[in-house]
């Protein structure tokens, strides 16, 4: 009886802890009916203030659909930028973190609109399946398909890899790394990737977080392991890290998924006191973005 009761406290808690870790992949938000933007009262990412401004003539909301799964879904997605100036422009996909959908990242969106210089930009941002206003359900396999049909929507518009800039944060990191290490399987390829706050793999993340010696397999579904995916990566790449992350270690993440990397070149700025969430703010944004676009433009 003994044994029992202790093999029943181990599967209660090995269950709560794989929705748990689930849901630090996938902390998705579908209770919204629009996208709110600069009206939004929610918690956001950032904040930004009034600097950063986007004129609503330069905003697109709008959908694609994707077949993911065997289900044929609708997919919500924001612009900033000239819509007629896609096949022209350098465009950065920005493929969000875990939390909520695109209102709590809008802050970020326009951050990337304000770059500029000698180079046009526009920045394109989607809800993954069942974020924001997006139809189905997060899975690994979802999102790899809506990013992908992000890069379709925006070869149908005129873009080519040459302009196109991937930049993945947190969660996000895994659509970017498996884009740009696996060309065959994708619409288009990135001329660059942009990695902040990435994660090692499902694996490592759930070694960080549970008390209990498991395969990672017990806790999450996914498969997710950028560690990996970033060595098949063969163009240049900027990672940001806070080294004082506290949801995704530099240590056992950041460097790990850096130091993997042996693809052209590579950048690093590791943020002193940054956070997971606050690096730009860390930095100061103008700083931050100068950090980007250097990058962009070498």
């Amino acid at each position: 009886m003994k044994n029992f009761i202790y093999f029943l406290v181990i599967i209660t808690l090995v269950s709560a802890c794989r929705k748990r870790l689930d849901d630090f992949l996938f902390n998705n938000d579908n209770s919204i009916t629009a996208y709110e933007l600069d009206n939004y009262t929610g918690r956001t990412t950032l904040d930004v203030g009034s600097e950063y401004h986007v004129e609503d003539s330069m905003i697109s909301v709008f959908q694609f659909p994707i077949s993911s799964e065997g289900e044929n879904l609708n997919i919500s997605a924001i612009y900033v930028g000239e819509l007629s100036q896609i096949a022209s422009d350098t465009v950065i996909l920005y493929c969000h973190g875990t939390a909520d959908h695109n209102d709590f990242y809008w802050p970020r969106q326009k951050l990337y609109a304000s770059l500029g210089s000698k180079h046009r930009f526009g920045v394109l941002m989607i809800d993954y399946p069942g974020y924001g206003l997006s139809e189905g359900k997060p899975t690994e396999q979802n999102m790899y398909e809506a990013t992908n049909g992000a890069l379709k929507w925006l070869k149908s518009q005129g873009l080519t890899n040459d302009r196109l800039i991937l930049f993945g944060f947190s969660l996000g990191t895994a659509p970017t790394c498996e884009v740009a290490g696996n060309a065959t399987n994708f619409e288009m390829q990135p001329s660059k990737i942009i990695l902040e706050a990435p994660f090692a793999s499902a694996e490592v993340l759930v070694q960080d977080a549970a008390l209990l010696a498991m395969p990672g397999s017990y806790f999450v579904n996914v498969k997710i392991d950028n560690a990996e995916e970033i060595k098949k990566v063969n163009v240049p790449l900027l990672w940001i890290h806070g080294e004082a992350d506290s949801f995704l270690s530099i240590h056992t993440h950041g460097e790990v998924v850096y130091t993997n990397y042996q693809g052209p070149s590579k950048t690093a700025v590791r943020v002193p006191g940054g956070d997971h969430e606050d690096t730009p703010f860390i930095m100061g944004y103008s700083n931050y973005l100068a950090e980007i676009l250097q990058f962009i433009e070498q």
